[in-house]
């Protein structure tokens, strides 16, 4: 029988890039870094074999969609940040069996997903930049699920984040999960980006994100996930937060009690708000 090992909330902010680099910036983002790093450690020391990650950085219109090629390889820049990621390099094993049975599992709850083996299918960088810290040498599998669902119910994404969790323990493998993306998400308006790399576009949404570690923190997860589908849309949650939603179906949704562990201090990157939180999952 399979098992979910690990269950995360984390960032993938860019700027991590730069935080390597020689110059104002360097080491701005260490802790964030130490923290994935973490994560992997812990990956290693339950035995994990495949890290699934909820990416809000693949953004799809209509069904659910699933990376599941049984190999991922190639060089990456980002269309969208390419002054922060260009030319990354990756090469990871996948786990096609699992996103298949995932996306079986989930389709027979009348629920449009898809699992794709098409080799020009890349991978985006909500997986990429995470798995540069975690599996830094690829000796986890990688699967990834697309996460930026603007025209999804957040209730489906509840079912397939339960749905994920069935096909795990039904597998024989031990999976971690990580929901990889902000929490408010209003980005910096054009001019002010450059200067505002290191703070919050607004700080109601700050305000609003430190609550919701608050919560978090207490284990009160029922009041969290009756907000969850306000919050993603008063603070511009990322990929209107169905990676959360995924995440907290795996966890057994307003009935999961587990208390998170921040493993990352809350920061403000580029407007938006960022936490590495691990949830701890019962035996």
């Amino acid at each position: 029988m399979g098992e979910l090992s690990l269950a995360a909330k984390i960032t993938h902010v860019p700027s991590m890039f730069i935080s390597e680099m020689p110059g104002p910036n360097h080491g701005c983002r260490q802790e964030a870094i130490d923290g994935l790093k973490e994560i992997g450690r812990r990956c290693d020391a339950l035995g994990v074999d495949t890290i699934v990650v909820f990416d809000t950085h693949w953004l799809v219109n209509t069904a659910y969609h699933i990376n599941a090629r049984a190999h991922y390889k190639g060089i990456y820049t980002s269309n969208e940040f390419p002054h922060f990621i260009q030319d990354l390099e990756y090469d990871y094993r996948g786990a096609p069996e699992l996103g298949d049975e995932i996306a079986r599992r989930v389709s027979a709850e009348g629920i449009r997903m898809m699992s794709h083996h098409v080799d020009t299918l890349e991978l985006e960088y909500g997986t990429l930049v995470p798995m540069r810290y975690i599996n830094a040498d690829a000796r986890f599998r990688v699967l990834s699920i697309a996460a930026w669902c603007p025209w999804h119910e957040m209730e489906e994404s509840f079912r397939i984040g339960r749905a994920v969790r069935e096909v795990i323990e039904a597998s024989g493998h031990k999976v971690a999960i990580l929901a990889s993306g902000s929490l408010s998400h209003r980005i910096h308006d054009n001019n002010a980006a450059p200067a505002g790399i290191h703070t919050i576009s607004d700080e109601f949404y700050k305000q609003v994100d430190l609550r919701v570690l608050d919560l978090w923190r207490a284990g009160r997860n029922d009041e969290f996930v009756k907000m969850l589908p306000l919050y993603s849309k008063l603070c511009h949650g990322e990929g209107f937060m169905h990676d959360t939603a995924m995440l907290f179906g795996a966890l057994g949704g307003d009935h999961y009690g587990g208390r998170a562990e921040i493993l990352t201090n809350y920061f403000t990157s580029s407007g938006t708000g960022q936490v590495n939180a691990v949830f701890p999952l019962a035996a």
